[in-house]
């Protein structure tokens, strides 16, 4: 955290540099790379990073995730990283997916702002300076948009931006393009996410409850060069679920039984309604109710409704406790005036 002695500074440009809780950053840039089975695109890859970083006036780390490969990738990485000390090299015992990948790379990044960037050469490293420019006008986090994609229409471009408007109406994140890996994230905004399922395409939307200031930008899209997409459309049902997950937590996870109560109150008052009709019925026209599936249906919503009123009590326990025992807090300070100085997270 930042102790800033003028009495109104309020992120300046070279805001990005400013320390923030935790292990302090010892370089400008990381850049995180999940790879699987990239052995033909590893030297030319290594290559142009290097190339594009050299280019620019900040330190940098490139750390390497070889997510499980079965090729020669890793022995490719290891022979470069122990060349160049800017290369970092993680090994996973089995392929645990992307979302692994970018976590391993995220725990270990000494840079104040993170870059993520896929292995398969469709990204343009020459895009990080441009990303890079925007977190210095004061961005927390920047995601590429590939608006020239270079991939088949109907298999990946059209599910893909059915996906990006289902998403970005969903979180309230207006994004044109989630699944571009190709981003640029200050490091505090990624110190207190922790990525599951593949919710790493989705760090911009659960980041929004801390109330970073998201954009993003056009970016280069080249065709693959080598082989096949390794983490693609099969993951759609995945990505689905995640959306949901993603939803609630945005929404209701300080608060489940606004949801589930809901649910209950609403479960409850209609069977109430349908076993008041029955009865009505019953005993004004003296009608048999063994045979109605309604008397079915009413008992069923009401115990449902107990259900998910019981179930919304268990999950506020389940917060407080998480809450309580980590000591975290339900919000987020990104600076605080007090005592005639500037207190910037």
């Amino acid at each position: 955290m930042e102790i800033v002695t003028q009495h109104t500074r309020t992120r300046p440009a070279d805001s990005f540099f400013d320390q923030h809780d935790g292990a302090q950053p010892t370089l400008d840039i990381s850049v995180v790379v999940p790879i699987y089975n990239e052995e033909e695109s590893i030297p030319v890859l290594y290559k142009r990073l290097t190339e594009e970083l050299d280019k620019l006036p900040y330190s940098y780390e490139i750390i390497a995730i070889d997510d499980g490969s079965k090729d020669k990738s890793f022995a490719l990485l290891r022979e470069l990283a122990l060349q160049d000390d800017r290369l970092r090299v993680v090994r996973f015992r089995r392929n645990f997916g992307q979302t692994a990948g970018f976590s391993a790379g995220f725990d270990r990044a000494r840079g104040r702002v993170i870059i993520t960037i896929d292995a398969d050469l469709q990204n343009d490293p020459v895009d990080i300076g441009r990303l890079m420019q925007k977190i210095e006008e004061g961005f927390d986090v920047v995601s590429g948009w590939r608006k020239d994609r270079k991939d088949p229409f109907w298999n990946r471009r059209l599910p893909s931006q059915l996906a990006n408007l289902l998403i970005s109406w969903s979180t309230g994140v207006h994004l044109h393009d989630y699944g571009c890996s190709l981003k640029a994230y200050r490091t505090e905004v990624l110190r207190n996410i922790q990525l599951y399922g593949e919710l790493h395409r989705f760090i911009p939307a659960v980041a929004s409850w801390q109330g970073v200031d998201v954009t993003e930008i056009p970016v280069e899209h080249h065709a693959r060069r080598f082989g096949k997409s390794k983490y693609g459309i099969s993951r759609i049902v995945r990505v689905m679920l995640d959306l949901i997950t993603v939803r609630f937590l945005l929404s209701y996870a300080t608060r489940p039984m606004q949801i589930f109560g809901l649910f209950g109150l609403i479960s409850v008052l209609l069977g109430t309604v349908v076993g008041l009709y029955l009865v009505f019925i019953k005993f004004v026209y003296n009608a048999p109710l063994a045979d109605r599936p309604l008397l079915l249906l009413s008992v069923v919503l009401v115990i449902l409704g107990f259900q998910f009123v019981s179930m919304g009590l268990i999950g506020e326990l389940v917060i407080r406790t998480y809450y309580e025992t980590q000591h975290k807090a339900i919000y987020a300070v990104r600076e605080e005036v007090t005592d005639r100085q500037v207190f910037r997270r």
